[in-house]
């Protein structure tokens, strides 16, 4: 049963959305979100990567970055850029790209029910990135990004939709090319219809935030822990959440580039390949068309491969996705990429990049080879989640990103 609860979300003056409204903090580096604060005093980057304001010599996990996103938060909230509504709400998200629109609830989740697994997650998350998520709500006291989450709608887009009829709170198309509408739900009527749909999903699953929702989790037991008169009814109980359905999402491919071919010559590594996959040359950069099929380029030349179908046998819900297969039988034993979390030898691009950028790379020298991915798909997703497996380290790829400086939970 998902429990949801409206909340009285920080946000922007509605003249100050689009110039507020940036990318979410683990989309960008340092430079990069440097470069799009440039020229807008009021960027939400200012608060979720403070470092930009700071020397570059300064570590991003230093002290100095969470004091500085705290300074910056509250000057935008004492100039009256951000302000906070009076009464709790929930709040209707869409997002439109390429004349797709996809429509997310606004709302908090229980802590308890990600300690529970009724939020169901697929990735695990690095110590060293939970812990700046963790410090960075606990000396906010917000949360300042929403976790992504999705689930099997049964009639609650139906319901939170209704919204839509009346003006928005905020419209714009972004710099990108992107739009961004947001209403809030005045109606109580709709609120305690919605409340009463959502009890009958039995579950929620992580699409993107694995990071963020261990954080707010952590930033609950925390509080918990050091409030005597603890209830679990306070805010701090909850983090922010944005709920899609399913059927609203696309999952874009996400590529790999590897540095070098672990020693092997151009001929000895297709040679090795011919034993795993069905190889066939190709005239110029696609994407594979279906599943169990990569798409390498080597040598300035792109070659279909097809995974050969003995390897293909007896295989779990998330050792047959496209990037398991490659990491199981082509990463790691024939280029040495034990853990793709950490290896230096590999890298990641999102197929929103196109495969421009892959074959530049390799024809560049920086990279040896490329392989372009097949889409994993959501139902994979949820299958793997509800199997309890966790996917590889850049199985998924969602677009359009959310934005960050829209609405923001207050943990008191």
């Amino acid at each position: 049963m998902m429990k949801i609860y409206p909340f009285r979300a920080i946000r922007p003056d509605s003249d100050e959305a689009s110039q507020v409204a940036s990318l979410p903090y683990d989309v960008v580096n340092r430079e990069e979100a440097a470069e799009l604060a440039k020229g807008f005093p009021n960027s939400f980057l200012r608060v979720v990567r403070s470092e930009i304001e700071l020397p570059a010599e300064v570590d991003a996990y230093s002290d100095q970055v969470y004091a500085k996103a705290v300074e910056n938060l509250h000057k935008m909230q004492k100039a009256g850029v951000l302000i906070q509504d009076d009464e709790p709400y929930f709040y209707v998200y869409r997002q439109t790209m390429d004349g797709r629109e996809q429509y997310g609830l606004v709302c908090c989740v229980h802590a308890q029910d990600y300690v529970d697994g009724n939020i169901k997650k697929h990735e695990l998350t690095r110590a060293d990135k939970e812990e700046d998520r963790l410090r960075h709500v606990l000396e906010t006291n917000c949360n300042t990004g929403p976790v992504f989450l999705t689930y099997q709608d049964s009639g609650q887009y139906e319901i939170f939709s209704q919204v839509c009829k009346q003006a928005p709170l905020y419209d714009f198309v972004a710099v990108d090319g992107i739009g961004h509408t947001v209403w809030r739900m005045d109606s109580p009527e709709i609120q305690a219809k919605l409340l009463e749909s959502f009890a009958q999903v039995p579950h929620s699953y992580i699409a993107d935030g694995h990071h963020r929702s261990a954080a707010g989790t952590r930033a609950a037991l925390y509080r918990a822990q050091n409030n005597p008169q603890h209830t679990s009814d306070e805010e701090y109980n909850r983090f922010m959440a944005i709920l899609f359905p399913a059927d609203h999402l696309k999952i874009f491919d996400y590529n790999r580039v590897v540095q070098d071919l672990n020693g092997h010559s151009s001929a000895e590594f297709m040679e090795k390949l011919g034993k795993i996959f069905d190889i066939e040359e190709i005239p110029s950069a696609q994407s594979p068309g279906q599943a169990q099929q990569v798409n390498l380029y080597l040598d300035k030349k792109w070659y279909a491969c097809k995974f050969k179908s003995e390897h293909l046998q007896n295989l779990s819900v998330t050792d047959r996705l496209d990037v398991s297969l490659l990491q199981n039988l082509v990463l790691k034993p024939l280029l040495g990429i034990d853990d793709p979390r950490t290896s230096q030898r590999i890298d990641f691009v999102g197929g929103i990049r196109g495969l421009d950028g892959l074959q530049k790379r390799v024809d560049s020298g920086e990279m040896a080879c490329a392989f372009a991915m097949h889409p994993t798909t959501i139902t994979e997703l949820i299958d793997i989640a509800d199997a309890g497996e966790i996917m590889p380290p850049k199985s998924t790829w969602f677009e359009p990103k959310l934005r960050s400086g829209l609405l923001i939970h207050s943990l008191d």
